[in-house]
């Protein structure tokens, strides 16, 4: 079982135990559950709030709802142990993605296969709306305002609908509720200043309600810069596909151990369902910083050195870091930035 399998697992436990009549009839229109990883300190790899959920619409107590829940996905295979703590919140230990196993080789050829940038609806912006009169020049906290709130509520749009599987173009979609902090008066136009991609990551990089911190250090071409190891990241895996092809290669899912990098990848489906549900870009963000900074280290163990021969082993580290760059540019499409496959 990978990750993202894990919240339609709990999503069918929650129905069986209604069908079997351990849970209340109004418990069973459960669709989707969020599942995120376990924060530090905490039990397990990863946890679900679900039975406060199903316990609001039941009227029952979560920790009896809980319960029930924790008996029947302890038997599912692929899950190790499952533990209730709190009020009621279930928590999961699953086997590690980096064992040789049909689960592993199933997280790469998933990403690869569905080319996550995304959706290809997400890649290009949005259509710009009609023309309408010259309104009086605004503040510049005002405009800071506005621009702001107008890239954060895109991208969580752009996050709610790739999870629904729809276009871009659903106004209803737009979060009313979302409070969303100006930029500082001192940065001025950020836009012009430091481009368009990388404003947006100094925009998104930051929750919503806080004020992003905009400074020359988007411009740094290096290890400092976030917003650049990220992009670069993409850029290496799509030079190591681009020069395995040359040495007669081609990416190959298979027995690779690189626990760190496997488990992020396992873990995306997770983000992109919990980053939607928050409404909260800045969680795929550093999603994608840890996701790129482990695959800036693997890469130079993926290409053959010298006189050494393809083999195996480097198929399975390309498909591993092709995999990485698919999910690197889907992200950073869901967050209007490109990524171009040269930088």
């Amino acid at each position: 079982m990978t990750p993202a399998d894990l919240s339609r697992t709990v999503v069918r436990a929650v129905r069986c135990a209604v069908e079997e009549g351990e849970l209340p009839a109004e418990s069973g229109g459960l669709e989707r559950v969020v599942v995120e990883r376990t924060r530090p300190g905490g039990v397990g790899d990863y946890a679900t709030p679900v039975a406060f959920q199903v316990a609001k619409t039941a009227g029952c107590p979560p920790r009896g709802v809980a319960d029930v829940l924790a008996r029947r996905l302890g038997a599912e295979p692929g899950i190790e142990h499952v533990e209730v703590t709190g009020a009621g919140f279930l928590n999961f230990v699953l086997p590690p993605p980096s064992a040789p196993s049909v689960v592993r080789d199933a997280i790469v050829r998933d990403i690869v296969i569905r080319d996550v940038r995304g959706g290809a609806m997400f890649a290009a912006p949005a259509p710009a709306p009609a023309p309408a009169p010259a309104p009086a020049p605004a503040p510049a906290d005002e405009s800071g305002t506005g621009l702001r709130e107008g890239v954060v509520r895109r991208s969580v749009v752009r996050l709610v609908c790739a999870q629904r599987g729809t276009g871009y173009d659903l106004p209803e979609d737009l979060p009313e509720d979302l409070p969303v902090a100006p930029l500082a008066k001192r940065d001025g136009d950020v836009v012009a200043r430091y481009g368009r991609d990388a404003a947006h990551w100094a925009m998104l990089a930051v929750p919503a309600r806080e004020t992003p911190a905009v400074s020359d250090a988007l411009l740094v071409q290096g290890e400092a810069s976030e917003f650049f190891r990220v992009r670069y990241a993409h850029a290496r895996s799509r030079a190591l596909v681009r020069n395995a092809d040359q040495l007669g290669f081609h990416p190959e899912p298979g027995d690779v151990d690189v626990p760190a990098l496997l488990r992020l990848l396992a873990d995306h489906d997770l983000v992109l369902e919990a980053a939607a549900h928050h409404r909260a870009p800045e969680r795929l963000t550093r999603h994608l910083v840890e996701l790129a900074d482990e695959l800036l280290d693997f890469q130079h163990c993926v290409l053959p050195k010298g006189d050494e021969k393809p083999s195996a082993a480097h198929r399975a580290r390309l498909a591993l870091a092709e995999a990485a760059g698919t999910v690197l540019a889907g992200g950073l499409a869901l967050l209007g930035i490109d990524a171009p496959d040269c930088l």
